[in-house]
């Protein structure tokens, strides 16, 4: 039923990945100046993140974007990089300038490709 479809209170007719979808599109459709995400596409699974990720991509522009990710996949793209480590900032820089400096956003980003290679097998 489109828009008129009935997700019952709170959504509890819609999976995690529904209500992750759901308020995702919810905050494209606001086009607000400043965007947050935080953990935007934690339940989803690779083919929905990518195509989410697409989207984010064309509605990232021209418009500041704070991106709150354990999945690095989300982050490449972004002009800066914070690495958190117990609350304090352990490195920053783009992705590129991340990696090969080496540290520990480079460990984490071939620690998560070994485990996506692994989930694939």
């Amino acid at each position: 039923n489109g828009f008129d479809t009935l997700i019952g209170d709170d959504g509890v007719l819609l999976s995690g990945g529904q209500r992750q979808r759901l308020a995702i599109a919810r905050a494209l459709l606001k086009d607000a100046p400043i965007l947050m995400l935080d953990e935007a596409t934690s339940s989803l699974d690779t083919e929905s993140e990518r195509n989410i990720q697409a989207a984010f991509d064309v509605a990232m522009k021209g418009r500041t974007t704070f991106v709150i990710a354990h999945r690095l996949s989300t982050v490449e793209k972004a002009d800066k990089i914070l690495v958190l480590e117990e609350g304090k900032i352990v490195e920053t820089g783009s992705h590129a300038q991340l990696l090969e400096a080496g540290g520990r956003y480079a460990q984490l980003y071939r620690q998560q490709l070994v485990e996506d290679d692994t989930e694939q097998v």
